[in-house]
């Protein structure tokens, strides 16, 4: 079976049913894309943070045709610009080159636009299971020919019941219609008792390779909480939203990501039918985003003969390899550890470490495909044995096809161990690390998942940059907002929600932080010569700031407004 004829795990969501019309976000729409008045603008009175080791600060610069054309003193690039040029004066704010989105989903961020939003606090209104249950019934009420009924990002962790919703709770929005909700991490699901009924989730039913049903009590009967790949019979039977809705929802999650100031952004678990939707979207002029997907492999895959990938984009689309699911979630307690979890999940016992994706065989042999085409691999892997599994497949692929430029990525690295950083090193893996978790997670990790010891390790940003390594970081979006801010407030000051410094011996400094989401991003993309940092010669992705992020308070950062998005010179967001 190939790449393109299996619906892999994530986004298999992609056959949910949705409605005609997009819940509206907390935010205020952003403006229409703008064309610029004249072929050279020219931007002064600025705080630019160039991210240019050669050029580090300017106070002007000029973008012409979609390309930086001067970076300097004021009076260097008014002349660069020469007579003419649209004047632009930033009044002291700040310019960053154009957020790169190191991973995350857009075609799944498209497709939940449809979902009732049951995400906790900041990102939705759900902290209690009644709170759930509320906007789950008022869903229901508001959309009565919904077939199915969905819910987006429930969080056991920070429910005030610190349990999934099981099917007993579920049948309290509905015995007739099949409820379903995926967890954050996209990784667990729960349905009522009609969702079991009608994809034939019974007392009889296995656990599937690489997941489980999980049950009531010592029973065999079902509670409605399923994980992994026991998703898939959920995912088969839903019916498909219509060409129609899935394009408009790709044209507002754009929109969403460029209001937190990203000029490219991910696709990290696509498909043929997503691929389908953006070529689509980009054929008829409407990405404003650079987009990079990478179909993912799952087991019986394998990488077809006509499988290629391109450095070049059309109409702001490419394909940019594979991706891997090696484990699961963290705070869904699926991914793969080498140690117990701390307080195992509801079933397991006090020796459950999670479980693998993949056989080692099978991760193996994935890679050995991809380096000898040359297909740049994202591989997630969370837990420490997931990044053992991965380490050894390219350890293997490399001794066998020598070490070159593939620029393979560890996406999450959560747990990674100092060892697993020095093998990172030699075999030149870059870590993509999911550090907001410290914010949205950190409590749940030291008190729950893993303990504080393993916990203070999480997203272990120093020990990379003492060993003088690139490394980016992400928000794995839908699973939480692109708020890039947030992102690099949490890679600074790895602050939980309760307000204590989780490992504060792993914090980096702005700058550092800052060069996760542009240069560091752009050179995981192999797309460092045209993207990642002001520079002469390269696009015009520009992100506008109100502050300084190397300047203010640590703390303050999270705070710091997007005012303005700007790709290849052409204004997307603005927010005035």
């Amino acid at each position: 079976m190939t790449i393109f004829q299996k619906l892999p795990l994530l986004l298999l969501i992609g056959a949910l049913s949705l409605v005609s019309c997009a819940n509206d976000k907390t935010e205020s729409p952003p403006a229409s894309p703008s064309v610029p008045l004249h072929s050279t603008q020219l931007y002064i009175n600025a705080d630019i943070v160039t991210v240019d080791a050669a050029n580090p600060n300017a106070e002007a610069l000029a973008v012409r045709d979609g390309l930086i054309i001067a970076v300097g003193s004021r009076a260097e690039v008014e002349a660069a610009a020469g007579a003419g040029a649209q004047l632009r004066d930033m009044a002291g704010k700040t310019i960053v080159p154009g957020l790169i989105d190191a991973h995350g989903h857009i075609s799944l961020t498209a497709l939940t636009e449809g979902f009732a939003k049951i995400q906790p606090p900041p990102a939705g209104p759900v902290s209690t299971m009644a709170q759930l249950l509320q906007v789950m019934t008022q869903w229901h009420q508001d959309h009565p020919e919904m077939l199915w009924l969905n819910g987006w990002g429930y969080d056991d962790s920070l429910l005030a019941e610190a349990r999934h919703p099981t099917k007993f709770d579920l049948d309290k929005i509905s015995i007739d219609k099949p409820v379903m909700l995926i967890h954050v991490s996209s990784h667990l699901m729960s349905c009522n008792s009609k969702c079991l009924e009608m994809v034939g989730i019974t007392a009889q039913t296995k656990n599937p390779a690489g997941g489980v049903i999980r049950r009531v009590g010592s029973s065999t009967e079902p509670n409605g909480v399923l994980e992994e790949s026991a998703m898939y019979k959920v995912f088969s039977q839903l019916p498909p939203a219509s060409e129609a809705q899935r394009l408009a929802f790709i044209e507002q999650a754009q929109l969403y990501y460029a209001r937190h100031g990203i000029t490219t952004v991910q696709d990290g678990a696509t498909n043929a039918a997503n691929i389908a939707d953006l070529e689509a979207v980009a054929a008829s002029g409407k990405l404003i985003l650079d987009v990079v997907g990478f179909p993912v492999l799952s087991k019986g895959d394998d990488i077809a003969e006509a499988f290629s990938v391109s450095s070049d984009y059309r109409g702001r689309y490419r394909t940019g390899g594979i991706k891997l699911l090696l484990d699961g979630s963290p705070q869904g307690k699926t991914a793969w550890l080498t140690q117990p979890y701390s307080h195992p999940p509801h079933g397991q016992d006090e020796n459950y470490k999670g479980y693998a994706s993949l056989e080692n065989s099978e991760a193996n042999a994935f890679i050995l495909q991809a380096f000898s085409r040359n297909i740049p691999v994202l591989a997630h892997a969370n837990g420490d044995a997931a990044a053992d599994q991965l380490l050894t497949a390219v350890t293997l692929a490399n001794t066998a096809l020598g070490i070159a430029d593939r620029r393979p990525v560890m996406i999450h690295a959560q747990t990674v161990r100092e060892d697993h950083i020095d093998s990172m090193k030699v075999q030149g893996l870059i870590p993509s690390y999911f550090s907001a978790h410290t914010f949205y997670w950190g409590d749940w990790h030291r008190d729950s998942v893993f303990g504080e010891q393993r916990a203070n390790r999480i997203s272990p940003l120093q020990s990379t940059v003492a060993r003088d390594m690139v490394f980016t970081t992400h928000n794995d979006t839908p699973v939480v907002p692109p708020d890039m801010m947030r992102l690099l407030w949490a890679s600074v000051n790895r602050v939980t929600r309760s307000g204590k410094v989780l490992g504060p011996e792993q914090r980096v400094s702005p700058l550092q932080a800052l060069k996760s989401v542009t240069l560091n991003a752009a050179y995981q993309y192999f797309e460092e010569d045209r993207k990642g940092s002001i520079t002469v010669g390269k696009l015009a992705d520009l992100t506008v700031l109100s502050a300084n992020p190397l300047r203010v308070a640590p703390m303050a950062i999270k705070d710091i407004q997007i005012e303005e998005t700007i790709k290849e010179g052409v204004s997307i967001y603005s927010r005035r």
